[in-house]
């Protein structure tokens, strides 16, 4: 299967086989990041990003085909994110799916970003169903129950902004650049992790909603009371934001838990897995695996280089749908209009916070 996403601001393609026992073998992996071109505007410009997908995607695509060293008439479909994520990106990625599935008489298979993270771990663990994903990165922050293929549960997600874009937000206000959660975590290393203690958001609510907002403003004013600030004022910052995210995180995390637990026990599942490029996060990881340590769940998140988007889990995502019969017919797949937006899943009843009419951030 030949994967392709662009829904944000990598252009990635990637080539997947399935084995006979149902394991993965990754044939090639290709990532052009566009951490250069967005740099000077501190954050994913998108009219830039769908440019460079257009300028850059061919060339992603033969390389992957040629180090995987397979032709096109090798495979078995074509997988591709078909949202949610930049609309323009989306668009420059189905197209070019299309195109090739068209040419070449091959299945299409429209691909749910989410599910391409939600999947991503069975790239390279044995991940049974069900678990329970902890999905966080640049556009998502969401807690779902994974009870199989296709059948998800949302239990949290959040009710304004996502974990990654608040940690870019939060860089780009400190002045020191782009990716902003490599660079805040870099500065936290030299941080004083108890000068700025930051309450962490929405503490006393027992549901599963995240919220970044609140966290951002009042690390704003910390740095607005400092006349000058200084490197090392700037490394405290860092310290005391990552420490209020991370446990952030795991205390929704833990609420997510202990629902299912209380929902039904004897479905409870005992994994956590992590996904999403801010699980590449070592202070988040750490303090997540404490709670799993002390709830008695195994943790689990996929290699770095699958936690931030990549071809290799829509592909994944599109071998799994194609094996267990799930892919759409082709007339449905070819008719298929990109999405800015595509919940994976429905709200939990009574938990739809945040957004407009359609619903919170998906």
């Amino acid at each position: 299967m030949l994967g392709i996403e662009t829904s944000c601001d990598d252009t990635t393609a990637a080539v997947v086989q399935r084995m006979d026992d149902g394991t993965y073998r990754i044939l090639s992996n290709e990532v052009w990041a566009q951490h250069d071109d967005h740099r000077a505007y501190g954050g994913v410009v998108p009219e830039i990003a769908a440019r460079s997908h257009v300028e850059r995607l061919d060339s992603i695509i033969l390389k992957a085909m040629a180090k995987a060293d397979r032709n096109f008439k090798d495979l078995d479909g074509v997988a591709v994110t078909a949202g949610p994520g930049l609309i323009g990106g989306v668009v420059v990625g189905l197209t070019t799916a299309k195109a090739i599935a068209l040419t070449h008489g091959l299945p299409l298979i429209p691909v749910n970003h989410l599910e391409g993270h939600a999947l991503s771990v069975r790239l390279t663990e044995k991940a049974d169903f069900p678990y329970l994903l902890l999905l966080v990165s640049g556009g998502h922050t969401q807690l779902i129950k994974v009870d199989a293929l296709g059948q998800y549960q949302r239990l949290g997600t959040t009710i304004d902004d996502a974990a990654g874009e608040a940690f870019d937000k939060t860089a780009k206000l400190l002045g020191i650049g782009q990716p902003g959660g490599p660079m805040i975590e870099e500065k936290a290393k030299l941080g004083n992790l108890g000068r700025f203690s930051f309450t962490s958001p929405l503490k006393h609510r027992k549901d599963c909603d995240f919220s970044f907002s609140g966290l951002k403003t009042a690390l704003r004013l910390e740095a607005e009371a400092l006349t000058s600030p200084t490197k090392q004022d700037v490394a405290d910052l860092c310290a005391g934001f990552q420490e209020a995210a991370a446990t952030h995180l795991s205390l929704r995390t833990q609420n997510a838990m202990d629902l299912l637990s209380k929902d039904a026990p004897q479905k409870t599942p005992s994994r956590l897995v992590v996904a999403g490029g801010v699980a590449a996060n070592l202070a988040i990881r750490q303090k997540l695996e404490k709670l799993c340590h002390s709830q008695g769940w195994e943790m689990v998140v996929p290699p770095t280089k699958y936690c931030t988007d990549n071809g290799a889990m829509i592909a994944l995502a599109g071998l799994e749908r194609l094996a267990a019969g799930l892919a759409p017919p082709q007339d449905e797949a070819m008719a298929m209009a990109p999405r800015a937006r595509w919940p994976l899943a429905p709200p939990p009843l009574g938990g739809a916070f945040g957004g407009g009419k359609k619903g919170p951030k998906a």
